[in-house]
C-alpha cells in the first residue's frame, strides 16, 4: 500500500489535475476522456485461451430488472474478456449493510446507495493499485478520478452514467437517459375534453380537475412511488431534491431551506385536499401499481419518467387498449429550473473477497472501452444498432421497450459506463421521450462540485445527516396529506423546527467548508 497523502497535498494535486484537465480539448463526441486505449487488446487476449472464469456479483438494488447472467450482450461480454458473473439481486435495502458487518461480501458488489461505505480499503481493492499492479493501459480521465478520490488518497470505484457539461455539449444527440421525470395524459380523454392546451402548471391542474369531474371513477394522477416529486419540483424552480444541497450567490444549503419548497409542498397538499391524486400513493412499496392504474384505464395522468407515454403506449399496444398517451413538456413553467449536481448513478466494486482481482480489473477495463461501452449500452453491433455519420447509433429496437431490453441484456450491464453513452441510447428521433429530453437538455444547468459535497461513513456528518433525512422522509406526508392549506403550512414549518434542533446549521456550515474546498476542482 502506498503511503496515504497529507489533506493539503492531495487537494492541492487533484485541484492541478483538475484544472489541466478541464482545460484541455476534449475527444469527439464518440470518444470520451475516461476511456481505456487498447481494452479489447488486452481484455480479448484473457478471453483466447478459452477459460471462462466466473465471479459472483451483487447487485444493491431490489428492483434492478435483469437478475441473470444471460442474453447476447451478457455472452458476448464473456466471449471478450473471458468473464462471466454470477448475479444476486439485493431483496432490499438492508441486505448489502448487513453483508458488510458479516464480511460475507461477493467478488463484486455494484451499488448506488452504498458507494461510500464500500469505498473502504478494509472492503475493496483500489482501482488505481489494481490498475498500477494488472492494467497500466487501463486510462481513466482525472475528472473522474478526483471525484472519485477519497481522504485516503485512493478510488475505489468509478460511477457509471456521469459527464460533464462539456462533455455533454460537444455531442449533441447525447440528451441524458431514462433517469429523468415526466408526466404523460391520456390523449382520448384530453380530445374528450376538446384538447384544451396544457402550457403550464395551472393549465395542468385546470385539465385534472375537468377529468374529476367529467370521469368521478378515474384517478387524475397517479404516481410511481420513486417519482412522486421531482417533475413539480423542477416546475417551481427548486435546484434540489429533499435531501440534497443547492448553492445560492456561493453558499451551500439544505434543500428543505430552498425558499420555492414552501409553494411546493402547498401545490401538492392542493392536488390530494382536491381529489387529483391518492393518499395512498405516498404509501405504495410495489413500483408496479401506478403502472396497472394507467394501463387499466383507471388512471389520467401517469408520473414516473420521461419514457412513461413511450413505455405505457407499447403495453397498452400490445395489451389491446384503445388508447394512447403523450407527454407533458418538460419545462410547464418559467420558473423551471433543472440544475445536474450528479456524480454518476451507480460503482462497481472489487470486493477483499475477490478471487481473481486481475480478472475483475480487466473485465472493468473492457467495459470501459469504447467497444464496451457500447456493447453495453447500445446492445450487439450489426444485430441491434448501427452507427449514424451524424454520430449516434441507429437502433433496430426501441429503447422504450422494457421486455426487448430486458430479455437481451441490453443497458443494464453498465458496470462501467458514462452519460454520453447512455444519453445517446436515449436520441431515438421522433420518439416523445427523445424530444423530453432535448427539452430538458436546453434548461439544464450542471453543477457537479456540488455533488462532491458528501459524508464520509462514520463520520458525525453523516449520522446527523441520516437522522435529518429520516426524520424528512417521516414528516413531509403529513404536509403532503394535510387537510388544509393551514396545518399543511404548519407541518412544514415543524419539519423546519425539528431540523433545525437537530443541528441542521452545523451540518449546513460543515457542507460549506466542503464545497469551499471542492469547488476549484471544477473549472468554470
Amino acid at each position: 500500500m502506498k503511503k496515504k497523502k497529507g489533506k493539503k497535498a492531495l487537494l492541492l494535486s487533484l485541484s492541478i489535475v483538475m484544472l489541466t484537465v478541464l482545460l484541455s480539448a476534449c475527444g469527439s463526441g464518440n470518444n470520451n476522456p475516461g476511456q481505456s486505449a487498447g481494452a479489447e487488446t488486452e481484455s480479448q487476449s484473457s478471453a483466447d485461451n478459452g477459460e471462462v472464469k466466473e465471479l459472483s456479483l451483487f447487485i444493491d438494488a431490489s428492483w434492478y430488472p435483469v437478475k441473470e447472467w444471460k442474453g447476447p450482450v451478457a455472452e458476448k461480454i464473456t466471449e471478450k474478456t473471458g468473464v462471466k458473473l454470477k448475479v444476486t439481486v439485493a431483496t432490499d435495502d438492508k441486505q448489502l449493510p448487513l453483508m458488510i458487518s458479516s464480511g460475507d461480501l461477493p467478488d463484486l458488489v455494484f451499488t448506488y446507495a452504498n458507494i461510500d461505505r464500500m469505498s473502504d480499503s478494509k472492503l475493496s481493492y483500489p482501482w488505481n493499485e489494481l490498475i498500477e499492479k494488472y492494467a497500466p493501459d487501463f486510462k481513466i480521465d482525472d475528472t473522474r478520478k478526483a471525484i472519485h478520490t477519497m481522504d485516503d488518497g485512493n478510488f475505489y470505484t468509478v460511477r457509471n452514467s456521469f459527464a460533464t457539461q462539456e462533455e455533454m455539449s460537444k455531442n449533441k444527440y447525447a440528451i441524458g437517459s431514462d433517469g429523468n421525470p415526466g408526466i404523460a395524459v391520456r390523449e382520448d380523454i384530453l380530445k374528450e375534453l376538446g384538447n384544451p392546451p396544457i402550457q403550464s402548471v395551472d393549465d395542468f391542474v385546470k385539465v385534472l380537475g375537468r377529468v374529476k369531474e367529467k370521469y368521478p371513477d378515474m384517478i387524475p394522477l397517479i404516481m410511481d412511488k420513486d417519482w412522486i416529486e421531482q417533475y413539480f419540483m423542477q416546475q417551481f424552480g427548486l435546484e434540489a431534491l429533499i435531501d440534497g444541497w443547492y448553492e445560492r450567490d456561493g453558499k451551500i444549503d439544505y434543500a428543505i431551506r430552498q425558499p420555492e419548497m414552501l409553494e411546493y409542498f402547498k401545490f401538492m397538499n392542493s392536488l390530494y385536499r382536491s381529489g387529483y391524486i391518492l393518499g395512498e400513493n405516498y404509501a405504495y412499496t410495489n413500483d408496479q401499481i401506478d403502472d396497472q392504474y394507467a394501463l387499466s384505464g383507471k388512471a389520467f395522468a401517469h408520473s414516473h419518467t420521461v419514457a412513461v407515454a413511450d413505455t405505457d403506449n407499447i403495453k397498452a399496444k400490445s395489451d389491446g387498449k384503445p388508447y394512447t398517451f403523450k407527454m407533458l413538456p418538460s419545462a410547464l413553467s418559467e420558473n423551471t429550473k433543472i440544475v445536474s449536481t450528479g456524480l454518476g448513478f451507480a460503482g462497481t466494486f472489487i470486493t477483499k473477497k475477490n478471487k481473481d482481482p486481475e480478472a475483475s480489473i480487466k473485465f472493468l477495463q473492457y467495459l470501459a472501452s469504447d467497444e464496451g461501452k457500447k456493447l453495453t449500452m447500445f446492445g450487439v453491433e450489426g444485430e441491434h444498432w448501427t452507427w449514424n455519420d451524424k454520430g449516434y447509433p441507429d437502433l433496430k429496437y426501441s429503447p422504450s421497450d422494457a421486455d426487448f431490453i430486458n430479455n437481451n441484456g441490453i443497458k443494464w450491464w453498465y458496470l462501467y459506463n458514462d452519460g454520453v453513452m447512455e444519453g445517446l441510447q436515449g436520441y431515438v428521433p421522433g420518439t416523445q421521450k427523445t424530444q423530453a429530453l432535448m427539452e430538458r437538455k436546453a434548461v439544464t444547468v450542471y453543477k457537479p462540485e456540488i455533488g462532491l459535497i458528501q459524508t464520509q461513513p462514520d463520520s458525525e456528518e453523516k449520522t446527523m445527516k441520516t437522522k435529518i433525512d429520516e426524520m424528512i422522509k417521516n414528516e413531509k406526508v403529513k404536509i403532503y396529506l394535510a387537510q388544509s392549506e393551514e396545518e399543511a403550512v404548519a407541518n412544514y414549518e415543524a419539519m423546519i423546527n425539528n431540523a433545525e434542533n437537530m443541528g441542521l446549521q452545523r451540518l449546513v456550515d460543515w457542507a460549506n467548508e466542503v464545497y469551499q474546498k471542492k469547488k476549484d476542482l471544477f473549472v468554470k
